[in-house]
């Protein structure tokens, strides 16, 4: 069976680039919304057994950075896939991304080479937008449910009580001298816990590093394009793999 020609590829690439970046979109929006990323549980135990009940206070994650990676990765295949089907029917000029002394990607078009260099500004503007976890807590990764917790802290309530003193003993004459005052009282104490779908700053890091890397490599590769030597391509699988494995 053959490929699709090349006018095929032509005719649904703008309609496919259309799509994606609508698909994107979307993601890029949600992972500026941490509050969509962190989870909270709280009970409230009144220190008495005949205290006050307070109702607890439950919210998960809505949404995780794994699936917005994946959303993303997802996306970002179809395109990059179908673009560099028509790139590579459109040109004979090709070289290698190598990084580290590693090829990447061999034999790449120099017209998808620079559609690559596009691709890893957007790259890197949502890994950096990616939202990672609050260094004011220490988290601790849960494998079965796949997001971070800390451990429970506890927060005591208190109630204002009012306390009186006596300055002066009343006597036949005067009545007694009392100050009142009020007084913090511990009633109980709020146990919490967060949640957070988020990552550490260790591999956003990491990631912003290897698309700097990768970067470079397809910049290079492009101004040394010359005359290197088409059919239906898959360079999405190991370009994002470098970046995300």
């Amino acid at each position: 069976m053959t490929g699709p020609k090349l006018n095929q590829i032509i005719a649904v690439a703008n309609g496919k680039k259309t799509q994606c970046e609508k698909a994107l979109t979307e993601v890029y929006q949600k992972v500026q919304k941490p509050e969509l990323f962190y989870g909270i549980s709280r009970f409230y135990q009144p220190t008495d057994d005949g205290g006050e009940t307070l109702p607890s206070e439950q919210k998960m994650p809505q949404y995780n950075v794994k699936d917005a990676v994946d959303s993303a990765i997802s996306t970002l295949s179809e395109l990059i896939n179908v673009i560099a089907t028509q790139d590579y029917a459109n040109t004979e000029a090709k070289s290698d991304v190598v990084v580290d002394d590693k090829v990447v990607l061999k034999n790449v078009p120099v017209t998808h080479l620079l559609f690559l260099e596009k691709q890893l500004v957007d790259v890197n503007t949502f890994i950096g937008k990616l939202p990672v976890l609050d260094t004011a807590d220490v988290w601790t990764y849960n494998q079965d449910v796949d997001y971070y917790k800390t451990d429970v802290t506890k927060t005591n309530r208190n109630v204002k009580k009012f306390r009186n003193h006596v300055k002066a003993e009343a006597t036949e004459k005067h009545p007694a001298q009392v100050d009142v005052y009020t007084e913090d009282v511990k009633v109980g104490e709020w146990n919490t816990v967060k949640f957070s779908t988020c990552i550490d700053a260790k591999r956003k890091n990491e990631l912003l590093s290897r698309v700097k890397k990768l970067s470079e490599a397809v910049k290079f590769a492009r101004e040394n394009a010359n005359s290197l030597v088409v059919t239906k391509v898959d360079n999405a699988t190991e370009f994002l793999g470098y970046i995300f494995k």
